[in-house]
């Protein structure tokens, strides 16, 4: 699947079972819901807390797949082509950066 057919698949559903997007501010308040149930997982998992009874049967790709989905909502209502935006991302990214992390003796 491309990036560009994962956004016509999250519009069809979207138009199939959703009846319509949320607006702007509310899929912007749910990716931030979703950030921090991967955060919530991450920290546990990688990090130094604990999981809790709630924290059972959560799956990091689950998280990832619903912080993907509203990201491509959000891309989709204001028009935005993720395939073009990641490329002109990575080639800003590359401008940038091209010797930079090579550089840097902290990852080596």
């Amino acid at each position: 699947m491309t990036i560009s057919d994962a956004q016509s698949i999250v519009d069809k559903w979207i138009k199939d079972y959703g009846v319509r997007y949320f607006n702007e501010l509310t899929n912007m308040a749910l990716l931030t819901e979703e950030v921090g149930e991967v955060a919530r997982i991450i920290s546990r998992q990688y990090g130094e807390q604990s999981f809790k009874k709630s924290d059972e049967g959560k799956d990091l790709s689950e998280e990832l797949a619903d912080v993907l989905f509203v990201l491509i909502c959000i891309a989709n209502q204001t028009g935005i082509d993720l395939t073009e935006a990641l490329n002109k991302n990575l080639e800003k990214k590359t401008k940038r950066d091209k010797t930079r992390h090579k550089n840097n003796d902290k990852l080596k």
